[in-house]
């Protein structure tokens, strides 16, 4: 008789781990308990020690479906003791550790439940909270660990007999599954317009006002999603006047895969992502039957799509024949995405005509995920549901400290790093909205008990001096009194990508829209050596000016006259903008003048390097998009534009020294791209070409730049690598010479990551520090 312990790590909470680890215990006849410990789950059992050598690989080999094991360890007990037990048992959970608990994320509806939903007679027929320890919320509804439903919101619902029984027993699917309940005992789901509506089906009938060009607002598991129909403009062009989003492409949600492809192309790999238990938003191409309103993702040659997720997502579609309908989540721009019933009824009036809601307490909000791919490799445009609060491995740069990393300002997540893990949270959004700031701060407050981390030893935050995410590190580190380290944007895009892939030195490209330079300049179109604490910058795009600041941003013939104004005298320069790009200054001619003015004057001018900007310029000169609504818009529809052109144009691309550093000349690829558009060169081909322009300038420098420092992995990083065809010119540039080209590849490539990237150099920089 042996007898052993085992512990093991991972995501093993809340998934069937103990269930299943009782019925494999049962099958090889072994003794013993299995029970929650917070950060573990502890195993004793007694047996032969052949069959615990055997259990404790089934352990690994035959884990349940949802489950992640990072480690296993086993110890021999004491053999001189008789035996202690005389069968196996599930322990509850104990209370009484040290250590992070990692909290699963939450998880598509499984086919067992969803069968259920949809078979008449059965007692969860038609319900839309079902759920089992293989499906169902998670981390939407745990308030504190250990993960029990006592510390859930279905704490609120009290089980009803039949599925209590369920609940305790060890060999059903809903044994301790904290989300399971019924319609006897579940939550309700309800329709609501000024006051409560009595039907005897409200999903059904919601999908009826759907159809019938109506607009819901619909509570779901992790937040709340603007609902209408994708055939009629009426409705689309209702919901984006009522929210200000004139432009920015609408999320959709569509059935099953077979109608996905009756508008969108899809591949295999697409298809299995759309398919699986995190079920994000995919990216996908228009096909050529692509039949939904045009205002859906205008101007686009793509647009989001995403399958049911919860039960309540799969019966509004038994009601109906819509092939998608949209789901855009109910916030206004910027601010929170809404939870709590009485706020989606004040906040969405005169934005909703109905609202679909339930009485199920939401406790972290929780964005839906977004992913893209580019040539088969998957892209993380958002990491938020079906992926958050699943840690990233820091264990091999630092055990040892607890640090919190605040992002940069508007695509913020915060990453809490602790005994080597790394949660990244949930999409946080725009901290300039106060709404969005306070909703960081309870963020922080919650991931900081789930993982029971009392202290931080270390605070880290973007480089610009007047973020709010920058002030709050100031106040946090006053409260910790704990040091501050400020990370300059494109450093912690580079750490975040070395993480990714666990490599040290990289030259990375770091291109994006915009991030505060260690010379107060705005950096974006950045070749930097990177090996984890520290950075050097090799080579840039050229500086170029932005003449009024972020007006610029928004209007790019303003960029268009800063980046042309060294090579055109003033007069020919105004007289292009005031004969071809007028429609793109809001204040017409006398506008024109006042850019000129200033660019001569050297006044109210703005340093940047930003890829995005560049872009941005390029569009507008092809007349593809004047005016900048949305994050990255012009740069998109430039790259749509592209799409179905050929690169059939030679554009210069020229590198240059300035200030001792190589940079590639782009106003020598704007000219050329711009005079062959007055040409009357086509827009798309242009489009193509000035593209692959850009993408070669940039792997040019920095594989210069790679030669210069004996390295051999060139990656790219920034909210350009969404472009899949820049990104895959640049893989092709970069291999071709020889170097390995890495890009995210489970984290982001925009500024969802750059938070992992600051505890990635934090952790690096501060090893030293004692707790």
């Amino acid at each position: 008789m042996k007898k052993a312990r085992i512990l093991v790590q991972g995501i093993v909470q809340g998934v069937g781990f103990r269930p299943n680890v009782y019925r494999l215990a049962k099958a090889l006849k072994l003794d013993g308990y299995v029970r929650n410990l917070g950060n573990v789950v502890e195993i004793v059992v007694e047996g032969g020690e052949s069959d615990i050598k055997l259990f404790t690989n089934d352990i690994m080999n035959k884990k349940p479906p949802i489950s992640k094991i990072d480690s296993v360890t086993m110890e021999w007990l004491d053999e001189s003791a008789s035996p202690e037990f005389s069968t196996f048992q599930i322990l509850e959970s104990s209370s009484n550790f040290s250590g992070s608990s990692v909290i699963p994320p939450d998880v598509a509806t499984c086919d067992s439940c969803l069968e259920e939903v949809m078979k008449m007679g059965d007692r969860r027929y038609r319900y839309p909270f079902t759920a089992c320890t293989d499906c169902g919320p998670r981390f939407t509804v745990i308030s504190s660990i250990p993960y029990d439903r006592e510390r859930t919101s279905m704490d609120e619902f009290p089980l009803c007999p039949d599925c209590m029984r369920e609940y305790q027993d060890p060999e059903n699917r809903r044994y301790h599954a904290e989300a399971t309940c019924c319609p006897v005992c579940g939550p309700e789901v309800f329709l609501y317009r000024e006051e409560k509506i009595e039907f005897d089906n409200p999903i059904k009938e919601a999908a009826k006002l759907l159809d019938e060009g109506n607009i819901l607002a619909m509570k779901g598991i992790g937040g709340t999603h603007l609902v209408a129909t994708t055939l009629d403009d009426l409705p689309v062009l209702k919901m984006r006047e009522k929210l200000g989003r004139m432009n920015q492409p609408f999320a959709c949600m569509s059935p099953n895969i077979e109608t996905i492809r009756s508008f969108a192309e899809v591949a295999d790999y697409e298809e299995e992502t759309l398919l699986s238990n995190n079920r994000p938003i995919v990216i996908l191409k228009k096909n050529q039957d692509y039949y939904l309103s045009p205002q859906v993702a205008p101007e686009l040659h793509n647009l989001g799509i995403m399958l049911p997720y919860s039960a309540l997502h799969h019966l509004l579609f038994t009601y109906t024949d819509a092939p998608a309908y949209i789901m855009t989540s109910a916030n206004m721009p910027g601010e929170p995405m809404l939870t709590q019933n009485q706020d989606i009824i004040s906040k969405l009036e005169g934005v909703a005509d109905y609202y679909l809601l339930h009485n199920r307490r939401i406790i972290n909000r929780c964005d839906d995920s977004v992913v893209r791919f580019r040539g088969g490799d998957l892209a993380f445009i958002r990491r938020s549901r079906g992926y958050v609060p699943e840690p990233y491995d820091f264990s091999k740069i630092n055990t040892g400290l607890n640090i919190l990393a605040l992002g940069p300002e508007i695509d913020v997540t915060f990453s809490l790093l602790k005994e080597g893990k790394c949660y990244v949270s949930q999409h946080i959004g725009d901290t300039t909205k106060y709404e969005t700031f306070l909703y960081l701060h309870d963020a922080i407050k919650y991931m900081m008990g789930i993982t029971r981390t009392e202290n931080i030893d270390v605070v880290t935050c973007d480089l610009h001096p007047q973020f709010f995410t920058t002030k709050l590190a100031h106040e946090l580190g006053e409260r910790f009194k704990c040091p501050v380290l400020k990370v300059q944007h494109h450093h912690a895009h580079a750490a975040a990508l070395s993480m990714d892939w666990d490599v040290e030195g990289i030259i990375c490209i770091a291109a994006d829209g915009v991030g505060y330079g260690a010379d107060g300049s705005a950096w974006g179109g950045e070749i930097l050596y990177s090996n984890g604490a520290e950075y050097e910058r090799l080579a840039s795009l050229m500086p170029q000016n932005m003449p009024g600041g972020d007006l610029t941003t928004r209007y790019p013939a303003r960029m268009i006259m800063a980046m042309l104004y060294p090579i055109y005298d003033k007069e020919e320069l105004v007289d292009l903008m005031k004969n071809h790009y007028l429609d793109y200054f809001p204040h017409g001619a006398k506008e024109v003048d006042i850019v000129a003015s200033q660019l001569e004057k050297n006044f109210n001018l703005t340093g940047t390097t930003s890829t995005g900007r560049v872009l941005d310029a390029l569009a507008t000169s092809l007349h593809i998009c004047g005016e900048r609504t949305y994050e990255g818009e012009c740069a998109m529809k430039l790259e749509s534009a592209a799409y179905t052109g050929e690169d059939s144009f030679d554009i210069p691309i020229r590198i240059r020294r300035k200030d001792s550093m190589d940079v590639l000349d782009t106003s020598k690829i704007l000219l050329s791209v711009l005079e062959k558009k007055l040409e009357g060169e086509p827009v798309g081909d242009l489009a193509c070409s000035a593209q692959r322009a850009v993408s070669q300038g940039l792997a040019e420098l920095a594989i210069k730049a790679a030669d210069k420092k004996g390295i051999d992995i060139i990656g790219g990083s920034g909210g350009v690598f969404y472009n899949e065809a820049i990104s895959m010119s640049i893989k092709k540039v970069v291999e071709d010479a020889g170097y390995r080209f890495l890009q995210h590849k489970n984290s982001c490539a925009g500024d969802g990551s750059v938070s992992m990237g600051q505890a990635a150099v934090a952790a690096l920089t501060c090893q030293n520090i004692k707790r």
